[in-house]
């Protein structure tokens, strides 16, 4: 089952994802994204999705690019295997911020 959830952490806003982030899903994740980072930075805790499309991995490059327009910080918190194997295919996770739990979340060079 897809949930996602929001809560405050640290400077930042930490969207919690679960289950398939695919086409039918992944518009609601790309407007909690952008509509956080028009308030704050923002961590996304991937830990629980279990597979994520072009359309999923498409929202989160959006999340960055307007993080970077904002001046605003934007993380992947705890990538499931699942996840970070589509980043690796792709070569994002070169560009992404990706901390490995939510204590890696306070570290300086994490943003």
């Amino acid at each position: 089952m897809n949930d996602l959830t929001t809560e405050p952490h640290g400077n930042l806003l930490l969207i919690r994802l679960s289950g398939e982030v695919d086409l039918s899903w992944s518009g609601r994740v790309r407007d909690a994204i952008i509509e956080a980072l028009e308030r704050q930075s923002v961590g996304v805790d991937l830990s629980a999705v279990s597979y994520i499309d072009s359309s999923g991995i498409a929202a989160l490059v959006e999340g960055l690019q307007t993080a970077r327009d904002g001046e605003r910080r934007f993380v992947l918190v705890a990538t499931s295997p699942a996840v970070l194997a589509v980043l690796e295919l792709a070569r994002l996770d070169r560009v992404f911020t990706l901390v490995p739990d939510l204590a890696g979340l306070a570290a300086p060079e994490a943003g």
